[in-house]
């Protein structure tokens, strides 16, 4: 193929972001709800965390855990990652990946005891070194071992980096009856087939425009860059960010608003 006859794709000019720099793709699986009466499936919507006026979507956090002495190293252009492992069915569990039944009184703090590595068998109510590697996965290890809140680096991942946390909200209270849950069993299931959780993953593809992140990263110690209000960034209404959605470009039936389907997107069976 000659340059003139490809056509590159033009690069986006607006974020659904709140930080209007921050062009990064963020992506984790979908959730639907199996039928346990006739086996068919529906898409579970997710709401917008509390206080950010979008209908839908999910929140990232930074988190600056792994900074020793305020210093944190900004993911360089060309940086990838994935986290966690789609064919995961044993239960390894790691607080880097974890699921919570709010509505109980639980918050909104990083994964910890009380969190579990499967979907919850409860009803829940609605209220490195390296940018890369062949996996993209072994460039980059958690500065515990294995999650959050720990500054210490393995001496084989030396470079302190932000710890991308996924907060993603599915509205499960709709789904109530409770002969549905319990006993070790609940009627959701992953897009990709997991019917327990272990295997739920996200992907992240570094877009901070120029060096944006890292004078964020640069303003945590003093104070003037904290969760939702950094100073030394730019942010955008949440009506301009709605703005920047779009439609969906590839012709898949993959459920929309209270629709059922027979089968999962792509046929993919559930395991």
């Amino acid at each position: 193929m000659t340059p003139a006859e490809y056509d590159p794709p033009s690069l986006s000019t607006c974020t659904t972001c709140t930080y209007s720099e921050d062009f990064s793709n963020y992506w984790t699986a979908s959730l639907y709800f199996r039928s346990p009466e006739n086996g068919t499936f529906q898409r579970v919507p997710q709401f917008a965390n509390f206080g950010i006026q979008q209908d839908g979507g999910m929140t990232v956090y930074y988190m600056p855990y792994s900074a020793k002495n305020g210093k944190m190293t900004a993911f360089k252009p060309g940086f990838r990652m994935i986290a966690g492992d789609p064919t995961n069915t044993k239960n390894i569990y790691k607080p880097s990946i974890c699921h919570r039944c709010l509505g109980n009184g639980e918050g909104f703090a990083p994964c910890d005891g009380k969190d579990t590595a499967e979907l919850p068998t409860k009803y829940c109510p609605n209220d490195g070194k390296n940018l890369d590697s062949p996996d993209h996965k072994t460039h980059v290890a958690y500065s515990n071992g294995g999650g959050l809140g720990s500054p210490n680096c393995p001496s084989t991942h030396p470079v302190a980096i932000p710890q991308v946390m996924y907060e993603v909200m599915w509205d499960t209270g709709r789904y109530k009856n409770t002969a549905w849950y319990g006993n070790g069993k609940q009627p959701f299931v992953y897009s990709f087939g997991d019917s327990v959780g272990y295997g739920q993953h996200g992907d992240y593809l570094f877009g901070w425009k120029d060096d944006s992140l890292q004078k964020a990263m640069d303003a945590l110690p003093t104070g003037n860059c904290a969760n939702a209000n950094c100073r030394v960034l730019k942010i955008q209404s949440a009506a301009d960010a709605m703005k920047c959605k779009k439609a969906q470009q590839v012709v898949e039936d993959v459920g929309q608003a209270g629709q059922w389907i027979k089968e999962l997107p792509g046929g993919v069976a559930v395991f």
